[in-house]
């Protein structure tokens, strides 16, 4: 009788009668962050010959590092005349380097990577050829030329081995797009990293990938490019070169409040993060570079890597980082040098790729940052989801307090699968993380 007492007054209120306050609503949610992870395979780091089915019988490890992608550099036939080794180099469009193996050989390994789950794209070079590529000889107006009628290499670049293509010919452009072509029909790939982008026209890049996507709606597109302006050509993700540059200054003693304003301020330009690639370590980087002058050292390289991968964009790693990298030698990409695979390295990025794809939800929500002496730390927040990193950028222990909003909370620690009540600070070894999530 009580309880219909009670509902009949409830019921029954005028409108001088404050209201009964209803249930809080649960907490907004944003959509999930995206999940894909981009694995940068050289061919030559894998074997000196048939390298391709090298890389096919590693597919178990490099799918367990959190692969959703593999990217495989340049497998078109390199030219010889004026070359400096480069395999961005390109004798003829619808070649596999013989060294690398077969058309068949990229077929299998294709079809092996998608009975795995993993989509797979190929380097595609068109801004250029080399100067043996056939084309040089039957259509020397494909190329750009100097008034004496002279094909050059590309403007403004020290690429003297290569000769730069004319986009103002029609033709050409039909038989770029043709070879493009070729490989999706014969082998299935699931799309392309396009070097160098900025060397050719928008309406290229729209043309080609319009008639890309009549034969497979579903192409993945990389731009090396750093603009969102590539977007609009049909292009899914493009490059963020300049966090790159953020995030070496940040392990050399950068601003920790600067770096966050600025990575953030890169995003700007699109409306999802997953639109763009961010990396710590390339093909690019590592050749022009070594460890010690990018982030400290060797060991840093997870720190940085854990950093870029939690906090915003599509991560990317680089065939050699689950090796024991020197910190002062650069590693170039020129050159067929197998390397030795070391589990535990690869191990450490599995972890940190597993626990990327585990805290999607989170990574939807807003980002929050906190002022935390030499450690980086922010957490995302999405609804009822929650995650919090920090990252020691220095070689340095660092004692280092949790933000208030959660220390004395329960949250699992995702780098020891276990539940933890967080303290009021922490200590992180030189080039430590912590990431915990609820």
């Amino acid at each position: 009788m009580l309880a219909n007492s009670l509902f009949a007054m409830g019921s029954c209120s005028s409108n001088d009668e404050p209201e009964i306050p209803v249930n809080p609503e649960n907490p907004t949610e944003s959509e999930a962050a995206g999940t894909m992870v981009i694995y940068e395979a050289n061919p030559r780091f894998f074997a000196t010959d048939n390298c391709l089915n090298a890389i096919n019988a590693r597919l178990d490890e490099i799918k367990e590092l959190g692969t959703t992608v593999l990217w495989i550099m340049p497998v078109c036939e390199p030219g010889e005349l004026k070359s400096v080794g480069s395999p961005y180099c390109i004798k003829d469009y619808k070649a596999v380097n013989q060294r690398y193996g077969t058309v068949a050989d990229l077929k299998s390994l294709v079809d092996n990577a998608h009975s795995k789950g993993m989509d797979v794209i190929l380097d595609w070079v068109a801004n250029h050829t080399s100067w043996d590529n056939k084309w040089i000889t039957e259509h020397p107006d494909w190329y750009t030329q100097d008034g004496q009628g002279n094909i050059i290499s590309p403007e403004g670049q020290n690429w003297t081995d290569v000769a730069d293509l004319n986009f103002d010919n029609a033709e050409m452009r039909a038989a770029m797009i043709d070879a493009m072509k070729f490989w999706i029909t014969e082998t299935g790939i699931d799309g392309f990293r396009c070097d160098y982008t900025d060397g050719v026209p928008h309406d290229f890049w729209a043309e080609a990938i319009k008639e890309l996507r009549a034969i497979d709606s579903d192409l993945f597109m990389l731009s090396e490019s750093e603009g969102s302006d590539y977007l609009a050509d049909g292009f899914d993700m493009y490059y963020d070169w300049s966090y790159a540059t953020l995030v070496k200054n940040l392990f050399n003693g950068g601003n920790i409040e600067n770096f966050f304003d600025k990575a953030e301020e890169l995003l700007a330009p699109v409306d999802d993060a997953s639109q763009v690639m961010r990396y710590v370590y390339n093909h690019d980087v590592a050749m022009s570079n070594t460890l010690a002058s990018l982030y400290g050292g060797a060991d840093a390289l997870p720190a940085a890597y854990a950093l870029t991968t939690l906090l915003d964009g599509t991560p990317l790693v680089y065939s050699s980082m689950e090796t024991e990298l020197s910190n002062n030698s650069t590693l170039s990409f020129f050159n067929y040098n197998p390397l030795t695979w070391n589990d535990d390295k690869a191990e450490v990025y599995a972890t940190i790729n597993q626990i990327y794809a585990a805290t999607a939800d989170a990574r939807g929500g807003d980002l929050k940052t906190y002022s935390t002496g030499d450690v980086v730390t922010f957490a995302r927040v999405n609804g009822s989801h929650s995650m919090l990193v920090m990252v020691n950028p220095t070689k340095a222990t660092a004692s280092v307090k949790v933000p208030i909003t959660y220390s004395g909370t329960t949250m699992r620690n995702m780098l020891t699968s276990t539940d933890e009540e967080l303290p009021v600070a922490i200590e992180l070894d030189g080039y430590g993380y912590a990431i915990y999530y609820k």
